[in-house]
């Protein structure tokens, strides 16, 4: 079964580009703005400035009304919560970015994050201790340092960057922004298995020639102690220490084509091992051969032409020794940062959104630069797709998702957006409805 929904999913992320991609167009790079700590410094660079500093940044402020429970129990005894639900409010990301142009190649670039409000503690109930109420420390510090890099360019095709950068495995990394997705939060699949915004210490060499892109990296790697079953390694990159833990680093790469105008289509993977990434660090003759090997392959595509725009993801990944890691990390005590649970030793995320922009067909509204997109979106993930030995499958973990809403442009960097969404669970437990809105922004600030 989970075999045919693969392939489904796949399928889907796959057939959509050739359903849009005829004619000609603007290439995909110029229909679709990014603006990041990179692209902010290379706009020094490329626009004549007065000055080499630059200030740019992103917010999103959001309700839900989930017509569901949030108890902690409601996927052991659903029948108990099947009439529940709950309304939040939340500020996802607010992000301060910052650029500064040195001059002979040389530029800074760095962003800082204000998640769910800035502080980046949090309390949570435990699902494996009783629904007991414990405060989680989510990384070290108050604020997180998202990027900050150095970065030295000798020409187009070749660029240097060395500190903190994001990892550009899968459609969300590298397009995070929230006016580069229609939904009201960023998609569900690959926010839930993959780190997201990805980001670690490390070197990158990135460069584009003609309509191709591509962007190397080794980096830290990920920490198998912090993975867990609801979210497989999202955890992972994280560190509730003062520090990165670098016993073991990881490559990952990314590679960008534009040769048919108006489609970016997208591959990107990433290798390394998790199991002695950690502060105690496991030994023994038991642990040897145990790797935790995280491997990640990713295909991701944009469309952006007569007003409409499709993207979509595919996204398989794979953890060696998963059941190894299982009972390492379960034998932890209450008081260490590990979740404790079980992981998988695969996942996978699909999706596709399609957005048509109605006020296309409005004249007036056309000039005036406004949008308005009517949007749907698929997704199909499962964060337990495959498991090993005598971990136990939690079948909630896997779901499909599907929503319709609005994304209105009163002008190109701000964004009202509306959504109705519902996730479709496995028959023993409760579907999850939910109405949201939000407001966002993106974009470069003169001074």
């Amino acid at each position: 079964m989970k075999t045919t929904k693969l392939l489904f999913s796949l399928c889907l992320a796959m057939l959509a580009p050739h359903a849009f991609a005829t004619g000609e167009a603007e290439q995909a790079s110029k229909g679709n703005a990014d603006i990041t700590a990179e692209s902010a410094s290379e706009t020094v660079k490329t626009e004549k400035k007065k000055s080499r500093f630059t200030i740019g940044g992103y917010g999103e402020a959001v309700y839900s009304r989930n017509f569901y429970s949030d108890n902690y129990l409601r996927y052991s005894n659903p029948n108990r919560y099947k009439d529940d639900s709950h309304g939040r409010f939340d500020l996802p990301h607010v992000v301060l970015m910052l650029g500064y142009d040195f001059g002979k190649g040389w530029s800074m670039g760095m962003e800082i994050e204000f998640e769910h409000g800035g502080t980046e503690s949090a309390v949570e109930i435990e699902e494996e201790e009783g629904g007991e109420y414990e405060t989680e420390v989510e990384r070290g510090g108050e604020v997180a340092l998202e990027q900050f890099w150095l970065q030295k360019s000798f020409c187009p095709e070749f660029n240097i960057k060395l500190g903190h950068i994001i990892v550009p495995v899968g459609a969300t990394n590298a397009h995070h922004l929230p006016t580069e997705f229609f939904g009201v939060y960023r998609p569900e699949g690959e926010n839930t298995i993959m780190p997201c915004t990805w980001h670690q210490t490390g070197i990158s060499l990135w460069g584009q020639a003609g309509d191709w892109r591509y962007e190397a990296l080794l980096v830290a790697g990920l920490n198998s102690e912090l993975f867990g079953r609801k979210t497989w390694i999202h955890d992972g990159a994280a560190s509730p220490y003062e520090f990165k833990i670098a016993n073991s680093m990881a490559g990952a790469f990314r590679v960008d084509n534009f040769s048919v105008p108006g489609l970016r289509l997208s591959l990107s993977g990433y290798v390394g091992n998790s199991f002695r990434n950690t502060l105690k660090v496991p030994s023994g003759s038991s642990y040897d051969g145990i790797n935790g090997t995280v491997m990640i392959g990713a295909f991701d595509f944009l469309f952006d032409r007569w007003n409409w725009i499709a993207r979509g993801n595919f996204d398989y990944g794979y953890l060696s020794d998963s059941d190894e890691i299982t009972i390492y990390n379960q034998s932890y005590s209450d008081t260490a940062p590990s979740p404790m649970q079980s992981v998988a030793s695969e996942a996978i995320a699909a999706g596709v959104e399609v957005g048509y922009n109605i006020f296309s067909q409005i004249n007036k509204l056309d000039q005036d630069g406004q949008k308005l997109y009517l949007f749907g979106r698929y997704d199909y993930y499962d964060s337990m797709f495959n498991t090993i030995g005598s971990i136990v499958d939690f079948e909630y973990c896997g779901r499909h998702r599907v929503a319709v809403g609005l994304n209105y442009y009163p002008i190109k960097n701000i964004v009202l957006k509306g959504e109705y969404s519902i996730g479709l669970l496995k028959s023993q437990y409760n579907n999850e409805p939910a109405i949201s809105l939000g407001v966002a922004y993106s974009g470069l600030f003169n001074l």
